[in-house]
């Protein structure tokens, strides 16, 4: 085969390819006038909104107490705060809670000034001046519950210990995911029913679900603070009985919204 065959023969498969090149785009071109003047396919849907709701008896409580010591060094006032502080989680313990349930939340340290003023007795007055007088050592712990029988027995031991500033007793459910899961349940139940009845009364048909939303939140009770401050953690001392602490209930609502393709 000589050199003018060869380049003939390139040149053919070179137009065949280019043939095919343009009667492809020939192709995709006529599809496209088929839709000149309609308007893009839009996919129907529909939203509906469902609620569910769990309600659930706390099983277990938290509150916190916290030590505060004063003295005029750091090593006496963490003393002072620590020896207040072992004796208060001894009486817990002894009342059931375990080392697991006792958690430190902050521990500090900080000097303690007090203001002196100085007496004027000739114009023009001396200003008065912050003098150190000692330091000032707080710690406060969070408490678990897991008995709340043993609640308000808790309290007369902590007021046994010495220990004034109790605060933040709440109730929750240990196990809150297993409450958020029947709530959702409910939810979608509730959106999947009303769903048929919104497309039989459209006459339309549910295809498929095409986007999913949860705003679910739950709403714990807390109990309030009156009637458990100074005064009835200091009562053990005049033998007053332990306070009932009522739990109340705790409700989980569940909001989602589900979207369907329709036909």
């Amino acid at each position: 085969m000589n050199y003018q065959e060869k380049v003939w023969k390139v040149g053919a498969w070179v137009g065949v390819l280019l043939v095919v090149f343009l009667a492809i785009l020939s192709i995709k071109e006529l599809r496209s006038i088929s839709y000149v003047g309609n308007d893009s396919p839009i996919m129907t849907s529909i939203s509906v909104n469902g609620k569910g709701e769990a309600i659930s008896i706390p099983d277990i409580a938290t509150f916190s107490f916290s030590v505060t010591e004063n003295a005029k060094t750091v090593q006496e006032a963490q003393t002072k705060a620590t020896e207040k502080t072992n004796n208060a989680l001894k009486s817990i313990k002894a009342a059931g809670v375990d080392e697991k349930d006792l958690k430190t939340l902050s521990y500090s340290i900080n000097p303690h000034y007090e203001y002196n003023q100085i007496v004027c007795v000739a114009y023009p007055c001396p200003q008065g001046k912050s003098v150190l007088t000692g330091y000032d050592v707080s710690q406060t712990v969070q408490v678990k519950i897991r008995d709340l029988s043993k609640a308000g027995e808790l309290f007369d031991s902590i007021g046994s210990a010495g220990i004034q500033n109790v605060d933040s007793l709440s109730f929750a459910i240990d196990d809150l995911e297993s409450v958020k899961a029947k709530a959702r349940t409910e939810a979608i139940t509730d959106a999947k029913a009303k769903a048929e009845i919104l497309a039989k009364q459209l006459g339309v048909k549910l295809v498929r679900i095409t986007s999913f939303y949860d705003s679910s939140y739950e709403q714990p009770y807390y109990y309030g603070r009156e009637g458990m401050g100074g005064d009835v953690m200091s009562a053990k001392a005049v033998l007053a009985p332990s306070p009932e602490i009522p739990t109340g209930e705790q409700k989980v609502t569940a909001n989602i919204t589900i979207t369907y393709e329709i036909k």
